[in-house]
């Protein structure tokens, strides 16, 4: 999963970007409103973190023009302890969430993954797909019980075709969404980790659809399983 922080504070900024980084999210960042307006149009992030008191552009009229323009991304608004009509205004503007400075990394991290979770049509903070079974709280994966121990890029993977499972994802999706901006991306470590998924998870679990991409399916749907 990728995120997007727009917070002109540069010590929050660095801290947002390490927690979010150790959550296993690929993070961008902005610290003024001109740059985060133009991310948030030109990329596709799977949530946003927009601070509302930006220089150069206010979060308020960036939150409003990336909707003007048809972005749907799931954005979680920062404002300050007392600023209640911020609150109003920026849900008005299309905010799906709100967080009160100062606030604690781990609510802000529980509610990302809650506007996800809710963009893709789940409820449950565990993602399943036959006896797999992905923790989003605790960033952990069984299979029929048993932990498996996968690297941060193999989890990132497996955690957005989680959020995607019986749908086909294409390379260059993956590409998009499980690498931050200035990371050097190649199309082929996807088959990397995809191969090593298999082995761990079990080759079937991870359909390829020729010319397309790749489709996470529970052992039972599988042709050579029927």
């Amino acid at each position: 999963m990728r995120v997007l922080v727009v917070e002109d504070d540069p010590t929050l900024l660095v801290q947002l970007g390490a927690a979010l980084g150790n959550a296993g999210y690929a993070v961008d960042e902005a610290a003024d409103g001109r740059d985060g307006l133009h991310l948030g149009l030109t990329e596709p992030y799977d949530a946003i973190v927009l601070d509302l008191g930006l220089p150069v552009l206010d979060g308020l009229t960036v939150l409003q023009r990336w909707r003007q323009q048809g972005r749907t991304t799931p954005v979680l608004i920062l404002t300050a302890r007392d600023g209640w009509h911020e609150k109003v205004a920026g849900i008005d503007a299309g905010a799906d969430d709100y967080l009160t400075k100062p606030f604690h990394t781990e609510e802000l991290l529980a509610r990302l993954r809650a506007l996800v979770r809710r963009s893709h049509g789940l409820a449950s903070p565990l993602l399943r797909c036959g006896d797999v079974t992905l923790d989003t709280r605790a960033g952990t994966v069984t299979l029929a019980g048993a932990t498996v121990s996968l690297t941060a890029h193999e989890y990132r993977l497996l955690a957005y075709l989680m959020h995607r499972a019986g749908q086909v994802v294409s390379r260059s999706e993956l590409v998009e969404h499980l690498y931050a901006q200035d990371f050097d991306r190649d199309s082929n470590t996807i088959e990397v980790f995809v191969g090593r998924l298999r082995r761990k998870l079990g080759a079937e679990r991870i359909e390829t659809v020729r010319g397309l991409g790749y489709r996470l399916v529970p052992p039972e749907a599988h042709p050579a399983t029927r």
